[in-house]
């Protein structure tokens, strides 16, 4: 059984998603953010206090875009990974580490000093919602023209790294200066059954938790 170490709509969402997508069964644990200083004992599992963190068998991950990897190139075939040899590939990679590493980044100083230090670095806040904004533009050139995925012609864990990106913009309010295709793939991409899954499931576990 895969166990996913989980809080609300952190960069965990993504294996969370994953899962959803491949219809693989999953035991979720649910932790308040950030687990590190509300949920000590966390530690145990994962020394660095981060979330994500996934075991499956004897492997054990913490990285959001990389579980992503693994989960549909380990529990596959399917539609979700390209193959080594299909034409997409590099683009795929690409854009499955772009969402993290490229979006998520800046988004993460916004979270902390709008969010976590209000009125610490509000000018580093909106600068980095600027550096965000203007990667995003990426995502816009790659759909333009009527594309309705990031690459290989469909829906792939690509866009569930980069739509991750885009649930942190929503949170962070950012959403609302979407160009006209990004908004539509948002709109697409809250529309998959397994984000949608994926949401449900957070929202039980949470509720659990608040009952025990």
């Amino acid at each position: 059984m895969i166990e996913l170490w989980h809080c609300p709509d952190a960069r965990s969402f993504r294996p969370l998603w994953a899962l959803e997508e491949l219809g693989l069964p999953y035991e979720l644990h649910l932790l308040p953010f950030p687990p590190r200083v509300r949920e000590p004992a966390f530690l145990e599992i994962n020394p660095l206090g981060t979330i994500p963190a996934m075991k499956d068998g004897e492997t054990f991950m913490t990285e959001s875009a990389a579980i992503t990897q693994y989960l549909v190139t380990r529990h596959g075939p399917s539609d979700l990974a390209v193959p080594v040899d299909d034409p997409a590939y590099g683009a795929w990679l690409n854009w499955l580490h772009f969402g993290e590493a490229t979006l998520t980044f800046p988004q993460t100083l916004v979270l902390r000093y709008r969010r976590f230090e209000p009125g610490r670095a509000e000018v580093a806040a909106d600068d980095y919602a600027k550096w965000f904004l203007s990667r995003l533009r990426h995502v816009d050139r790659a759909l333009d023209g009527g594309a309705q995925w990031l690459c290989a012609g469909r829906f792939t864990a690509a866009d569930i790294s980069v739509g991750y990106a885009l649930v942190l913009a929503d949170i962070l309010e950012l959403s609302e200066r979407f160009s006209p295709a990004v908004q539509a793939y948002w709109e697409r991409l809250q529309a998959r059954p397994g984000f949608r899954a994926a949401k449900r499931a957070q929202k039980m576990s949470f509720a659990e938790s608040m009952r025990a």
